[in-house]
C-alpha cells in the first residue's frame, strides 16, 4: 500500500522481509573491493542498510583489522551472512550454522551453486538446504534462477524471500528475462529480491520497474572505476525504478500520439 503526499508526491511503504523492516531496497555485498576503506565508503554511498558477507570467504574474527567484519559495525549495517562458494546442500547448511555460531543472526542468504562455469544455482540442493535450515529456525533468503516453479517451491519450503537472478553472477548483463521476473513477483507472496547480473544504474532502474521489492548487487559496484560514485548511482537507479513502477508508466503504442490535442488550436 502506498500513500500520497501533496508535497512529496508518491511515497512508498518500507520494505519488510520476515517481520523486519528495511529502509533501503538495495542490498550490497562485500567482495572484490580493492581495500576495506573503499568498501565502507561505497556501502555508505549506496544507502544500503543490509550488507551480505560470504561466511566461507571472510575471517570471522572481528578483531582482525585486515578483515572485512572489523570495518562493518552491526549498529550501522544489518549483516546478512551468505553461503557463497558452497556447491552442496550439506556445505551450505554447515556454513549457515557456522555463521550463527560466530555471532551472526538467524538470517541467511542461501546460495548453492550447481555449475562452476556459469555459477547457476543447484535447484534441488537449494530446496534441500532450505527445508533443513527453516526447521532449524533460520530465516532463509534463497538465491535461485528465474524459474517460476522453483520460486514457488522455495516459498512453500518456508523462505522469507526468494531471490531470482537477473543474469549470471558477475556477468553485468542486466535483466535478461523481465517477463519471468514479473511472473515470479505476481505469483509469490514473499518479497522478491533480484540477485546477480546488474551491471550499471540503468539495469537497477529497469529491474525495479518490474515491481520487485529490491535488488542485491556486488560486482557492479566493487569493480567500477569509481566504486563510491557507482554505489551512489545504483542507489538513485533503484529509487528511480521503484518510483517509476509506483507512478505507473504510460502504455506502449505502435503509433505516435501528439502530446498536445488538436482541438482548440489557433488558425
Amino acid at each position: 500500500m502506498t500513500t500520497r503526499d501533496d508535497d512529496a508526491g508518491l511515497r512508498d511503504t518500507p520494505l519488510e522481509i520476515g517481520g523486519r523492516t528495511f529502509e533501503s531496497r538495495l542490498i550490497v555485498g562485500t567482495g572484490k573491493y580493492s581495500d576495506n576503506p573503499t568498501m565502507v565508503k561505497a556501502i555508505r554511498a549506496s544507502g544500503a542498510d543490509t550488507v551480505t558477507v560470504a561466511v566461507r570467504r571472510v575471517d570471522l574474527d572481528r578483531s582482525q583489522e585486515e578483515g572485512i567484519l572489523h570495518h562493518l559495525k552491526p549498529d550501522e549495517f544489518f549483516l546478512l551472512a551468505n553461503t557463497a562458494g558452497c556447491y552442496t546442500a550439506d556445505e551450505a547448511i554447515r556454513y549457515a550454522r557456522l555463521a550463527r555460531a560466530a555471532g551472526f543472526n538467524e538470517w541467511i542468504k542461501l546460495e548453492v551453486i550447481g555449475d562452476e562455469k556459469t555459477l547457476l544455482p543447484d535447484v534441488a540442493a537449494t530446496l534441500e538446504a532450505t527445508r533443513v535450515l527453516v526447521k532449524e529456525g533460520f530465516k532463509v533468503m534463497a538465491y535461485t534462477n528465474d524459474d517460476l516453479v522453483t520460486a514457488l517451491r522455495l516459498e512453500d519450503a518456508g523462505c522469507v524471500s526468494v531471490m531470482p537472478l537477473a543474469s549470471p553472477i558477475g556477468s553485468g548483463l542486466g535483466l535478461v528475462n523481465p517477463f519471468y521476473i514479473r511472473e515470479i513477483k505476481d505469483r509469490l507472496e514473499v518479497p522478491i529480491i533480484v540477485d546477480a547480473g546488474v551491471g550499471t544504474a540503468s539495469d537497477a532502474c529497469l529491474t525495479m520497474e518490474q515491481g520487485v521489492d529490491g535488488v542485491l548487487m556486488n560486482t557492479a559496484i566493487a569493480v567500477a572505476d569509481d566504486p563510491v560514485a557507482m554505489a551512489r548511482a545504483m542507489r538513485l537507479g533503484v529509487e528511480a525504478g521503484r518510483l517509476a513502477y509506483l507512478a505507473g508508466r504510460m502504455p506502449r503504442r505502435e503509433v505516435a500520439v501528439p502530446s498536445s490535442p488538436f482541438r482548440g488550436m489557433l488558425d
